[in-house]
């Protein structure tokens, strides 16, 4: 596939059957919905949805409404601010349209999707906002909102996940959330946890706030911290000028850089699809449909990675960690959505751990440049990615593995690690080792470096295995530290990993979802998690519910002028 011809949704043959499968790779040159504008320090994002320009048929987006497709290339528009525009500090979200900022997801493609669809482009959208987060708090990238027009639902949502909302006070604009009224759904992006968690609005202030359709105007939306400043039509340019020069000086991104320095190129993603799997330069997933089990296995680079800034900058999108990184995220989002029934992943990884090791260094002599800042960063939320993806993860550290730093944290992030034990003096025993990408590079969505969230935050464990180093840990000294869960023996492996496998497919999914949930984050919780962990619970629920989906239910009958046929047992 190529992001400059491809479209995002499109047909092939699977396996014998002709499926319809999502692309998550775009180009500027595409975008039907978004204009990126740069100029210093400051880049815009101007939402003019095009109606007619849905990714999939059956509905208009009218009042500059969302689907997957408008997400998609807010995704990549993010991305491309962040590796190709350095110098950017603030990003501006403004409207291309009068009177309306965005009202949300479009609630007729939500009527039209199945669960599946709704869910995952929920997660996804979750996903975009939480990394404008990341972004803001990691790599002091910051934005705000100008809202200009009615900012309702999923708009809002998007208004939420930025450092500032400001309004203008011009007697109509509002933000609202109006799902519960409307929809008979919740707010399905985190809006009930951010005006609480981040924005601290009183509980019984956004109880008024969720359970009314239309809206608040500026002045009362600031009293109850919906937005953070406001001014009339005539002022709110001087207002946005103040706000944005405030967010310019708190930034931290890109000190000291030129700001007519150049950014790189993310050129786009090579891909081969096919009924075996999906294929890119360092990451391939095997794809076995009759046992709902998907391989993936990344490669560790060939040679030692670039380590003068010049050389990194150089090689461009094609230094090997922002390339494991595109790839890995793609093949992600690929398998989430094209992949529905494959529900157990294997994490592989092959190659010279030595130079995975050398990697690591590079990027912890290199930490405060740029472009190695910022692919820290992208894999930072990669990685957090794959925490919150509802899907069996299982690592299997067999001969050939190099599970070593930055890769061991593709293991972590998995629900069980099974290593394979051979004699000591065997060159093909597989080994793990630490290094300083295992101690805080990477925090989970919970805050906490997966070993953290391992040990449960036992910091005598840590730093018990921070005195280490970077031994090499064969099998029997992984287990005892407690950094796998069992460790078959060569004449047992193939048997108790064929026999496990069949055992985790066979179980419920559904059941697998919500154990998976449950179990990946113990002890605190942070904005992200719950937000996760609601989305995963009241979604998956009420997305299914016939108060909302029923042939009577609000979500379809909305725009139709019926009114919804509630079941009025409260469950």
């Amino acid at each position: 596939m190529n992001a400059m011809t491809e479209p995002l949704l499109f047909k092939q043959l699977i396996a014998g059957q002709q499926r319809e499968l999502v692309s998550f790779a775009t180009h500027p040159s595409r975008y039907q919905h978004w204009t990126l504008t740069v100029e210093g320090e400051v880049a815009r994002l101007k939402l003019d949805i095009n109606e007619d320009g849905g990714i999939k048929p059956g509905y208009k987006l009218k009042l500059n409404s969302y689907d997957l497709g408008v997400d998609i290339e807010l995704h990549d528009a993010i991305n491309r601010i962040r590796f190709e525009h350095p110098a950017v500090k603030v990003l501006v979200f403004e409207s291309g349209k009068e009177k309306i900022w965005c009202s949300g997801a479009n609630i007729y493609m939500l009527g039209l999707s199945g669960h599946g669809w709704k869910v995952n482009f929920c997660k996804f959208t979750n996903e975009t906002r939480n990394g404008l987060e990341d972004s803001s708090r990691h790599d002091g990238l910051k934005s705000i909102a100008a809202v200009t027009g009615a900012c309702a639902g999923g708009g809002y949502e998007l208004a939420l996940a930025c450092d500032r909302i400001i309004m203008v006070d011009d007697r109509s604009s509002t933000v609202s959330l109006p799902e519960v009224p409307l929809l008979g759904v919740l707010p399905g992006t985190g809006g009930l946890t951010r005006i609480t968690d981040k924005r601290k609005v009183r509980r019984d202030l956004a109880d008024i706030f969720c359970t009314t359709s239309e809206g608040v105007r500026a002045d009362r939306a600031k009293d109850w911290k919906l937005i953070d400043g406001c001014a009339r039509p005539q002022q709110f340019g001087a207002l946005l000028a103040t706000e944005i020069e405030a967010l310019r000086a708190r930034s931290t991104r890109a000190a000291g850089l030129n700001l007519n320095e150049n950014g790189i190129e993310l050129t786009a993603l090579r891909a081969t699809i096919d009924d075996a799997g999906y294929h890119y330069s360092v990451v391939d997933v095997g794809v076995d449909r009759d046992k709902r089990i998907a391989t993936l296995t990344v490669q560790a680079p060939a040679v030692p990675v670039e380590s003068t800034p010049d050389a990194i900058k150089a090689a461009g999108a094609s230094w090997y960690p922002l390339r494991l990184q595109r790839e890995l995220d793609d093949a992600i989002l690929n398998l989430r959505s094209n992949e529905p029934e494959i529900g157990t992943w294997v994490i592989r990884t092959q190659g010279d751990a030595v130079l995975v090791m050398q990697m690591d260094e590079v990027l912890d002599q290199l930490k405060e440049h740029w472009l190695v800042k910022e692919t820290l960063g992208a894999l930072r939320r990669t990685l957090a990615r794959l925490d919150v993806t509802s899907r069996s993860l299982l690592a299997l550290v067999d001969a050939g593995s190099c599970f070593s730093g930055t890769f061991y944290e593709l293991a972590l992030a998995c629900d069980r690690i099974y290593m394979l034990e051979l004699p000591d003096s065997s060159d093909a025993a597989p080994a793990l080792q630490l290094s300083a990408a295992n101690f805080g590079w990477f925090p989970a969505v919970n805050g906490l470096s997966r070993l953290q969230t391992r040990f449960c935050e036992d910091m005598s464990t840590i730093t018990q295995l921070e005195k280490l180093g970077d031994s090499r840990l064969l099998a029997d000294q992984a287990l005892a530290l407690g950094l796998v869960t069992l460790t078959p023996d060569d004449i047992d492996w193939d048997d108790e990993i064929r026999i496990m496998l069949e055992e985790r497919a066979s179980l419920s999914p559904d059941a697998m979802t919500g154990l998976e949930a449950s179990l990946r984050f113990p002890g605190k919780e942070t904005m992200e998690t719950r937000i996760f962990g609601r989305l995963s619970a009241w979604q998956n629920w009420i997305f299914i519910r016939p108060n909302a989906v029923g042939e009577e239910g609000a979500l379809k009958l909305f725009g139709t002028g019926k009114k919804a046929k509630f079941d009025w047992k409260r469950v």
